[in-house]
């Protein structure tokens, strides 16, 4: 299912969900998988769930973030209700650089000026066209590491390293 063609410079996404992220999962898991896709996509890892029975957000944050940090994937989406659960725990990952975008322009800056890898939505927040066009506009995004974004970018990483200690208590 990976994609191991180094010429090839589509990306490898891990998309997962939980139970209330599960409809809106699987149709921006679908539209991945389209032809309308494919320039950008090269496969989709399916993280899960499978169904809307009731399951906890932070397992997909975590199968999603391990096929990134596997070096499995170059991406990642995960949905949950209100995106804000997901978020919180791909940010606990090392490695995981994830924000809550529900709008396009925060879904490409992220990736832009903050070399965000894991997008989170809501399910319960915007529909299936609003999704698609902030999955399109985080996919199709490059990090570009002008100096300004790749210091603050250190900076936010070496937080990541330093943990707790960072907080100079």
């Amino acid at each position: 299912m990976i994609d191991q063609n180094p010429s090839d410079d589509r990306l490898r996404v891990a998309i997962g969900g939980d139970h209330a992220g599960y409809p809106l999962k699987q149709v921006v898991a679908e539209q991945l998988a389209a032809v309308s896709y494919a320039t950008l996509v090269g496969n989709v890892i399916d993280c899960g769930t499978d169904s809307t029975a009731r399951c906890d957000y932070p397992d997909f944050a975590i199968a999603v973030s391990r096929e990134i940090i596997l070096g499995n994937a170059d991406r990642g989406i995960v949905v949950c209700g209100s995106g804000v659960g997901v978020s919180v725990a791909a940010n606990k990952i090392p490695g995981i650089r994830a924000a809550i975008c529900h709008d396009t322009y925060s879904a490409h800056q992220g990736v832009e000026h903050d070399d965000m890898n894991v997008l989170c939505i809501g399910g319960r927040i915007i529909g299936s066209e609003l999704a698609l066009e902030i999955v399109r506009a985080f996919l199709g995004a490059r990090y570009t590491p002008g100096e300004r974004h790749q210091r603050r970018l250190d900076k936010v990483m070496e937080i990541e390293a330093q943990g707790r200690d960072a907080l100079g208590l």
